[in-house]
């Protein structure tokens, strides 16, 4: 990694549809040396993929907290078993394992509080590993890289 490929990055992460050519004068190379980086950086997978960021409100996602999980067990195989539990829910857009006082945080997201407190009771609640939730409503993100 050079300053080129460095620069290279952060033009790409801040706006990923970017041309080659575009791409190529902001960062002060040929296009076709551009190219030959960036295919580099993916096959080394520096540059893992691409996203697309939607406007959440869009999607009727009014609702946004992160929740702290402690489990019962500090086992491997409680851990699994949570893993397992939150992995096809579509509320839970992010699943962190933690230090500290809990094992788990996850970014949830849902229509409206109505919609969290069903996820709450029916994923999280029925969870047999799951000792402790708890939650932290998202209010404002003045500051949040993913949009």
């Amino acid at each position: 990694m050079d300053r080129f490929d460095e620069r290279i990055l952060q033009a790409l992460q801040a706006d990923g549809r970017i041309s080659n050519v575009e791409l190529a004068e902001r960062v002060g190379l040929s296009p076709s040396a551009t190219l030959r980086r960036v295919q580099e950086l993916e096959r080394k997978k520096v540059i893992k993929g691409y996203r697309v960021i939607v406007d959440k409100s869009q999607l009727d996602i009014g609702f946004v907290a992160y929740v702290a999980i402690g489990l019962n067990s500090h086992t491997k195989k409680a851990q699994l078993s949570f893993e397992e539990h939150v992995r096809f829910a579509k509320e839970v857009v992010e699943c962190h394992n933690i230090t500290g006082m809990n094992e788990y945080l996850l970014r949830v997201e849902t229509k409206d509080l109505s919609a969290y407190k069903r996820f709450h009771a029916d994923v999280l609640g029925e969870c047999l590993t799951v000792k402790s939730i708890s939650t932290m409503v998202v209010m404002d993100s003045p500051k949040d890289a993913r949009q």
